[in-house]
Order: C-alpha cells, then structure tokens, then sequence
C-alpha cells in the first residue's frame, strides 16, 4: 500500500530522530524513499522548521531533526496511540453495517 504524504513525512523525521544527522542517501535508504521525493520533501520539512541542513566540515551536508521537529514527532506518536481505539470502533460498525447476505438459517 502506498504511504501518504504525512506518512512519509513522520517516516524521515523518525529515522532522523533514531539515527541523528544523516547524509541524504542514508535517509534515501533508511526511510525508502526515493532521491527526487527525498528532495522535495525534505524542503518542506526545513521550510517548516521541523528538519535543519547542517554542514559538517568542508562539504558534507547532513539533515537532522530540530527541535520543533522532535515535537511534532512526539504529538504524532501520541495521536497514533488513540486511532487504534477510533479504528477498532469503526471496523466494528462497518462489520454490522455490511452488504452481505445473511445466511439462510438467520431468515
């Protein structure tokens, strides 16, 4: 199934998070994403403030999640935490609510 953007969004700020400042092909492969969306997406993230662009010594550009980053990591881990509750309630009524025929014996 394919990611959403958010999805994809909190995929490189988790793997900045656990892995700290990365060069761009490490998170290419740690988030599996690929270069061209890498790029794009992480502009958006250092737009918002959530990623910073280091350089480490005289070329080396690295990505690391800023502090702003890490919080919005932290309410996102917390809002997943209640979906399942929000999930759960939904597949029970859409199992009630179902197109299905009943079987014989219920008629």
């Amino acid at each position: 199934m394919r990611r959403s953007k958010l999805e994809m969004y909190i995929d490189i700020l988790k793997v900045l998070a656990r892995h700290g400042p990365l060069k761009l092909t490490h998170i290419m492969y740690k988030a599996n994403v690929n270069c061209s969306v890498l790029k794009e997406y992480l502009d958006f993230l250092i737009t918002n403030a959530l990623v910073e662009e280091k350089t480490m010594g005289k070329k080396r550009i690295v990505y690391a999640i800023s502090e702003r980053g890490t919080t919005v990591l932290k309410y996102f881990r917390e809002l997943k935490a209640v979906l399942p509750i929000i999930e759960e309630a939904r597949a029970g009524a859409n199992a009630v609510v179902s197109n299905r025929p009943l079987p014989p014996s219920l008629y």
